[in-house]
């Protein structure tokens, strides 16, 4: 038989139905919604969690004119009563503000009118209404070409649309706060939110023509005004057990499409890397990474999992975490790169200009937007974890660029390890690895020993690197074997060779730094340099255990 096609990028409810795309019924989310309506319904939900292709399925069910075949077969058709009274009943406003971004205020402003001029030009029929007065057409003209107030357009596109089908409007706004979030990287925040305060003011709470609005994003903005004054909003977070099922997969679902694709046995290791994440008292997958690595395992020879999710957006804010990082939380983070758990307070009201004013509103930003989940919670303290294999994979990449980057830009240490490197010093050499460690944040519990060294290798290949006019290489066959790293300045007579071990315990160490000495000598490294060797070759041997490490130092005289 023929498989359905698997909907990678698909936004858009009606392909899924009109191109056989597989889908995941969430039609259910429509009865739970109408059944407890607030005038405005917000979620907050990580980002590749289906908040568009929900908007875009609650677009297609409310909106006059719809195909109601769209949903035949699906859960909420057997809601005959809702399906009645409220199928293609409404008119609607669906707008998406995740391309709301620009290089200054004025850019992000011409851009949020371009996504009211397309979402007016769907309207263009009414020109031809019998409900509608000229100066009503003229202003649905005005909208569709960016002409008049961007604050007020959205009350202006529902009182019109009102006026012409009798009906109040439902509002749909889809990403509401990247805006905010481009406009804080940006550094144009605060005419953003005055911008978007009064957008949503006009739109959604002075507005006589809205039924009710639902408007989803990563993160809760209540301080900006933004919500503030509505009546009774309804806002449902990561921690709510309503709504928990409808954004994500859960076990069942995945379990069902790996079987649909004959991939069942692939259940256990995409459980591993891709779930995880506790919404309410259930736990689910995120579906961007569940339909990719389905894709992969169905079009690609590829086995091995990937990181989706993470390659998907920018990842500034575990760079800014990081950098904030206190010794305290370095440890925190150490403990759950280790699969273990903190307890940290969230704040689920966070505006984005408070981000760097503490570490503690950085683990909020990093549990609301999808870097972390929890296990349990007492009040506003809650038991934090890395989700799955694919977040705790992004956190030690990221972690190493981040300690790579600051080994090269600490000009204090580097001066100091060259020094002790110039002059032949191992001891000192070991005190400078040893304090650059130490302030820094270690994931090395975890891995195989292969894996450990290469972090280490990096470590030092990056600092060698730094040195302006040095040739460096890194795994060359050198004698008999492949060297880790050689360094040397062209002008000078001297050369370097560098071989690094990892060892499993503290004790340890001593004996895994002689083996890296006795792996150079064995193997002849220094005939990497014939048939011309300098007139010495300095020959270091490292052995790294977590934070710590033992330096030797051998030197064979060249020509």
């Amino acid at each position: 038989m023929d498989l359905k096609k698997l909907p990678i990028g698909v936004e858009e409810f009606s392909e899924f139905r009109e191109n056989d795309y597989y889908y995941i019924d969430k039609t259910g989310m429509i009865k739970e919604l109408v059944e407890n309506l607030g005038k405005v319904n917000l979620f907050t939900r990580p980002r590749r969690f289906g908040k568009s292709l929900t908007m875009s399925m609650l677009k297609y069910f409310f909106e006059i004119g719809t195909d109601t075949s769209l949903f035949d077969r699906l859960s909420i058709s057997k809601e005959k009563e809702i399906c009645r009274k409220y199928m293609g009943q409404y008119p609607v406003i669906s707008l998406t503000l995740k391309q709301v971004d620009g290089f200054d205020f004025d850019d992000a402003k011409l851009q949020l009118w371009s996504i009211i001029k397309a979402e007016a030009e769907r309207f263009d029929v009414l020109q031809e209404s019998n409900h509608l007065n000229i100066r009503d057409k003229q202003n649905m003209m005005n909208l569709s070409m960016g002409i008049g107030n961007l604050e007020e357009s959205l009350s202006l596109m529902s009182r019109i649309l009102n006026k012409e089908y009798q009906k109040k409007v439902i509002i749909l706004i889809d990403e509401y706060d990247v805006p905010l979030q481009k406009a804080y990287t940006g550094g144009y925040y605060k005419e953003m939110a005055k911008l978007i305060s009064q957008f949503f003011g006009y739109g959604m709470k002075t507005n006589p023509y809205m039924e009710f609005a639902v408007v989803t994003g990563c993160l809760r903005i209540a301080k900006e005004s933004i919500f503030t004054g509505f009546n009774n909003p309804k806002i449902h977070t990561i921690v709510d057990k309503d709504y928990r099922e409808w954004f994500g997969f859960t076990d069942k679902e995945v379990l069902d499409l790996l079987t649909y694709y004959g991939k069942e046995s692939y259940q256990t290791i995409t459980k591993e890397w891709y779930d995880g994440y506790l919404i309410g008292d259930i736990h689910v997958y995120c579906p961007w990474d569940v339909m990719n690595w389905c894709y992969e395992l169905t079009h690609r020879d590829s086995t091995i999992p990937k990181n989706f999710w993470a390659n998907s957006s920018g990842n500034d804010i575990i760079y800014k975490f990081v950098d904030l990082a206190d010794e305290e939380t370095r440890k925190d983070l150490e403990k759950l790169m280790n699969g273990g758990s903190v307890w940290k307070t969230i704040n689920f009201e966070l505006t984005y200009s408070e981000l760097e004013e503490s570490i503690e509103n950085l683990w909020s930003v990093l549990f609301m937007t999808g870097y972390l989940t929890y296990k349990s919670f007492d009040k506003k303290q809650y038991e934090l974890v890395l989700p799955n294999e694919e977040v705790t994979d992004l956190f030690k990449t990221l972690v190493k660029r981040w300690f790579q980057k600051k080994v090269r830009t600490d000009e204090h240490g580097l001066k100091n390890f060259f020094e002790a490197m110039d002059t032949e010093n191992p001891m000192r050499m070991e005190d400078c690895l040893n304090i650059l460690m130490d302030s820094s944040i270690s994931y090395m519990d975890g891995g195989n020993v292969k894996e450990k060294e290469n972090f280490y290798h990096g470590m030092v290949l990056g600092m060698l690197n730094a040195r302006k006019d040095w040739i460096v290489k890194s795994n060359r066959e050198a004698g008999n074997g492949r060297l880790d790293v050689m360094a040397y300045y062209k002008w000078d007579k001297t050369a370097y060779i560098f071989e690094f071990k990892y060892a499993n315990d503290e004790k340890d160490l001593e004996k895994m730094v002689d083996r890296a000495v006795e792996q150079i000598e064995k193997n002849q490294y220094e005939k990497f340099f014939m048939p011309i060797r300098p007139d010495k070759i300095v020959c270091y041997g490292i052995a790294f255990w977590r934070k710590m490490c033992r330096v030797k130092m051998v030197v064979k005289e060249g020509n």
